[in-house]
């Protein structure tokens, strides 16, 4: 029986696998039932062995004690990078050693043991078929260029980070080092080799003599220059006559004069070409040099000191249940509310007025035909609010939207699930349509005009990819699809010849970690520069020193049990923001990342030049985006502000869990999944004497 992988749950794919229509009709007892007569899973192949990229068939059959097929639901997890697994075939992603997971599903509360089978799969790379080498086209005497080699596959994909091996034809012309750096020594024609698995490719350069007499270094600032400060250097190499010489190599330096308060200290600052920014302030030295050319610029870098005190305002507690996400709005009449949402609750969303942050007032709750309500949202103009639904008992997930034109007393107006049954994890509200995801396949575009009666407009799913969430500005919708990166597409910008009824692909970008979880874009005014804020979430510390909490104490999700001394412990995750100008959507680059050790991050707002991130146990922090970006924010000392909730009677005792945070009149309200609602409030840096 097929497989299919689906859903992101704590670094896992996970989704209930129906082997039969039938057991849509089938009640839970018979479910039960046909789960307790499995007495094994017998799998196509024992393990799997296949190339990245290269599918293979693998199926599972669930057996009874005399060896007849059971007819019940099976579960499949792997890990999201490194295996896909769709209509009973498995594609390697990621070179490796891994494990599938295929489990029976039982249903809850019948004390049931599900039985499990782990398949090993190993995952290798394809035979490299090609070695491409680009490098500078002039090659002078004395000058060190640096050589790129690039390795394919024969379906074209790239092989990253091949290990190259460089050889010279005549080293007394030019030698090459392990990385692809020539250095030429003497006038003459030399060929630099590229080799990888046998597959060979080279460059033949010309070394002639270096016209340079003198060099002249441009941009240094004369003062006022901050950690995390961008500064944009530039050098001319000229002739005897005077005249540039247009491609003479620079090699770029930086030097940090330290004193001993500050030895020890890690990178003191990053210099990428002729750019630079400071981590540390001192004083700090750029050189670039050219051939037997150099110039150097000192100047002085000082603290950013960008530091605020956090003030707490108000709490609204939530100890029954892990708190999800939450949206701040003004409502239609005024007044400013809250709508959260509840994980494994039985389908519960609560409903605050915050119009005075220091007495949250929980004025309603609604529960829904839900196991959880992951997301909720409000429309901006107040009109309508919104709730996800998953695990709904008729297998029918999808939306419940809800009336506000009383914020007080939210009516539900209509149950919304054309094409999106699977399960609601993330959607985004406007005013005139909801973009809801299903099943972390797609999303689908709805029109909000009556919202007792949605229609459904369209729809946009990215091949071979799953998505986490979906937000949407100025036309352009930024979905999250873990491995595969951001993907943007045309809703209604234009310029691509999007419209929300006709969905246009413009562009993509893929992260190192392959885990992106959210994206936020934010357009910064003092530089013109629009910059992509792209969130991981990695529910695992694996490899890492701090590699989280022992299976024996339990999982983070469950309460402490005292009759088992496990669960009530603290999550333990990684991940970071890494931040993309967009600038020109068709030359997107990464440019700048925040990261702090030892937490992961979750959702993310950005405004008014403040990053407000919810980094899970690492708590709320305000990050200072101002000016152009580059580097690690977290090591320029560009944090304003952090605040660790805690709750003696949380769902986890004294455990900082935020989910996600939105500043909204001043304040900062934020979810925590184990105490509730919070809001807090920046103070100025400097309090007025009264």
């Amino acid at each position: 029986m097929p497989l299919r992988q689906g859903e992101v749950l704590e670094y896992r794919i996970i989704t209930p696998i129906l082997l039969s229509l039938s057991l849509l009709l089938i009640a839970l007892p018979s479910r039960a039932q046909d789960a307790r007569a499995v007495a094994r899973l017998a799998p196509s192949a024992s393990q799997l062995s296949l190339a990245a990229g290269e599918r293979i068939p693998f199926t599972v059959q669930a057996l009874d004690l005399s060896g007849a097929i059971v007819d019940v639901p099976l579960r499949i997890t792997g890990p999201r990078n490194a295996v896909s697994i769709e209509n009973g075939m498995v594609q390697g992603l990621q070179p490796g050693e891994y494990e599938i997971v295929v489990t029976v599903v039982v249903p809850a509360d019948t004390g049931l043991e599900p039985l499990s089978l782990r398949v090993p799969v190993v995952v290798t790379w394809p035979r490299a078929s090609a070695v491409g080498v680009e490098a500078s086209a002039t090659v002078y005497e004395g000058t060190t260029i640096e050589h790129q080699a690039r390795v394919t596959h024969a379906d074209n994909s790239l092989r990253p980070d091949p290990e190259i091996r460089w050889s010279s034809s005549d080293p007394s012309i030019a030698t090459v080092d392990q990385f692809g750096n020539v250095t030429a020594r003497m006038l003459g024609t030399v060929t630099i080799i590229a080799s990888f698995e046998g597959v060979t490719n080279s460059v033949t350069h010309d070394v002639i003599a270096f016209p340079g007499s003198r060099i002249e270094l441009m941009g240094s600032p004369d003062a006022g220059v901050q950690t995390g400060d961008v500064i944009h250097f530039d050098a001319m190499v000229m002739d005897d006559a005077g005249s540039v010489v247009e491609d003479a190599p620079l090699s770029w330096s930086h030097s940090y004069s330290a004193t001993e308060g500050m030895l020890g200290v890690p990178a003191t600052g990053q210099m990428l070409g002729g750019t630079f920014v400071a981590d540390i302030a001192g004083i700090h030295s750029v050189t670039v040099s050219a051939g037997p050319l150099s110039a150097r610029a000192s100047f002085e870098v000082s603290p950013r000191d960008v530091v605020q005190e956090v003030e707490l305002v108000g709490h609204g507690p939530e100890n029954r249940y892990r708190t999800t996400d939450l949206w701040i709005f003004e409502g239609v009449d005024g007044r400013d509310y809250a709508i959260t949402g509840s994980k494994v609750s039985g389908g519960f969303s609560f409903f605050y007025d915050v119009t005075n942050p220091a007495a949250i007032t929980k004025i309603d709750s609604i529960q829904v035909d839900a196991r959880t309500i992951n997301d909720v949202k409000a429309s901006p103009d107040g009109r309508y609010a919104v709730l996800s639904r998953e695990g709904a008992t008729n297998r029918r997930d999808g939306l419940v939207i809800l009336d506000m034109s009383d914020p007080k007393n939210p009516v539900i107006a209509s149950f919304y699930d054309e094409g999106i049954t699977g399960g609601v994890h993330n959607m985004f509200a406007a005013d005139d349509y909801l973009y809801a995801l299903a099943n972390g396949d797609k999303y689908v575009i709805i029109d909000m005009a009556d919202i007792y009666d949605p229609q459904y407009v369209s729809e946009y799913n990215h091949p071979d990819s799953r998505l986490h969430d979906v937000w949407v500005a100025d036309g352009l919708a930024y979905s999250s699809e873990w491995g595969t990166g951001v993907v943007v597409v045309d809703v209604g910008n234009g310029r691509w010849g999007g419209s929300p009824e006709n969905p246009v692909f413009v562009t993509s970008y893929a992260t190192p970690s392959g885990a992106t979880h959210a994206t936020f874009p934010y357009y910064q005014e003092s530089t013109g520069k629009t910059y992509l804020f792209l969130g991981d979430e990695i529910m695992n510390r694996r490899g890492l020193a701090w590699a989280g909490y022992p299976e024996s104490m339990g999982s983070y999700s469950n309460r402490y049990d005292p009759s088992t001394g496990t669960g009530g412990i603290p999550l333990a995750n990684r991940g970071y923001i890494q931040i993309i100008d967009f600038t020109d959507p068709e030359n997107t680059q990464m440019v700048a990342r925040y990261e702090v050790p030892e937490f992961g991050t979750h959702n993310i707002w950005v405004e008014d030049d403040k990053l407000y991130q919810a980094y899970y146990e690492g708590g709320l922090r305000v990050v200072d985006v101002s000016g152009e970006l580059m580097g690690n924010l977290y090591t320029q000392g560009r944090e304003i502000s952090v605040f660790k909730p805690v709750s003696q009677t949380g769902y986890t005792q004294n455990a900082t869990m935020v989910w996600g945070a939105q500043p909204h009149k001043g304040h900062v309200f934020f979810s925590d999944t184990n105490s509730g609602l919070w809001s807090v409030k920046l103070l100025p840096k400097q309090r007025p004497i009264s």
